[in-house]
């Protein structure tokens, strides 16, 4: 189907108002979760139990991401789960008990799960027809979305704001403005001769390689994120609010890589971005390690932002170049990348029980070394033929 340049142009601001509406969602429930757990007077092991099941719901949705695509065409399905997803917003409040809230959780994580894959799905088709790098842009505008949204919530919970009033609220605005947005979407749909994918879509095996980059790169999103504040304050000895501190560092970062990542990538391509952005989260990684103070670890955790940036965005467009359709090889990556986030909190918390924290940041640093050593995975001669690169963005060497 050919789109003239101006419904390339709605469709890519269209797909960027997705992406920030979905981290939107991500970062208004983020701000109140302490107020969930005092309305169902639950301890840390109740509510971490209940914030697991997002991720459960999301791996259990996602492979079946490309079936549903295909059957009712880009446009209609992530219009329609960006709408669903930010009604879901309204529903972890109103739980009366942690059994139904794991159940809440569950369906959330999988339309969140769904949606992932179907709005990234978009992303690639945009970004083949436009022909340069629009992804890091894309998910640069989901962490835009995230901190706006979190900052709303922030208000609200510092003005004694019901959950349930601020969080139904938002549902409401989200929804509309989806809506709205969804129409200027692009209406991808498979030719007449494309089979069906499977109901449940195991990676291939290009995909599947592709995807484990994806793996390490959330295990160090996944860990900082999660982690930084209370290494900040157990190991490099900071203060609550430089150790909280270490966190709007991280993000603003992560944030700051991935809007200016599309002109990186046009210059040197995606492969050498991700290495050097594989590079500066290594070093990032021996930063927390090494320095047991608060400055050294801080810009640590900052470079680890920045580095991992660019890993996810290029993960999705390689996969989606790579797979049958941009949305079965993006939902069989992000099935792949997304179980690093199941992991990674556990796992660090584990080993620190035993260890300490900087062996466990010592594992984390050691799969910022694997972004920078398998960038080569995401080669778009490796990764398929139907991304366009432009002057700006040169085919990199094998």
């Amino acid at each position: 189907m050919r789109v003239d340049h101006r419904g390339l142009t709605r469709a890519r601001v269209a797909v960027a108002a997705t992406f920030a509406l979905h981290g939107a969602v991500t970062g208004s429930f983020a701000t109140r979760i302490p107020w969930i757990q005092d309305h169902l007077h639950t301890g840390p092991g109740g509510l971490g139990l209940a914030l697991l099941a997002p991720a459960v719901g999301s791996l259990v949705a996602m492979p079946t991401a490309g079936r549903v695509t295909h059957r009712f065409g880009g446009r209609a399905v992530t219009r329609w789960l960006i709408a669903l997803w930010c009604a879901m917003l309204a529903f972890p409040a109103l739980a009366p008990n942690l059994p139904s809230l794991w159940l809440v959780l569950f369906v959330y994580g999988a339309v969140a799960g769904m949606c992932d894959v179907a709005m990234n799905a978009q992303g690639v088709v945009v970004e083949q027809r436009l022909g340069r790098s629009i992804m890091s842009g894309l998910h640069g505008m989901w962490s835009v979305g995230g901190l706006v949204a979190g900052g709303v919530g922030i208000l609200a919970a510092h003005a004694g704001l019901d959950a349930r009033v601020h969080l139904g609220a938002m549902a409401v605005v989200l929804i509309v403005a989806g809506l709205g947005v969804g129409p200027f979407l692009l209406d991808v749909r498979p030719g007449a001769d494309e089979a069906a994918p499977p109901h449940f879509v195991l990676p291939a095996r290009e995909v599947l390689l592709i995807g484990l980059i994806g793996f390490a790169g959330i295990f160090g999103e996944s860990a900082s994120q999660d982690w930084c504040a209370v290494y900040l304050k157990q190991v490099a000895g900071a203060s609550p609010a430089v150790a909280a501190a270490s966190y709007t560092a991280f993000a603003f970062m992560m944030a700051a890589g991935r809007l200016c990542g599309d002109a990186v990538v046009r210059r040197v391509g995606p492969v050498r971005t991700v290495r050097a952005g594989g590079a500066l989260a290594t070093l990032g990684g021996v930063l927390v390690v090494a320095g047991r103070a608060p400055v050294p670890a801080i810009a640590g955790f900052m470079l680890i932002g920045l580095g991992i940036a660019v890993v996810i965005p290029l993960v999705f467009a390689a996969a989606g170049n790579a797979g049958r359709t941009p949305s079965e090889g993006v939902a069989g990556a992000a099935t792949v990348s997304y179980a690093s986030g199941f992991v990674a909190p556990s796992a660090i918390g584990g080993i620190a029980a035993v260890t300490g924290l900087p062996i466990s940041f010592g594992l984390v640093t050691a799969l910022l070394a694997a972004v920078l050593l398998g960038a080569g995975v995401l080669r778009p001669s490796a990764a398929g033929a139907r991304t366009r690169l432009t002057p700006d963005s040169p085919a990199e060497p094998a």
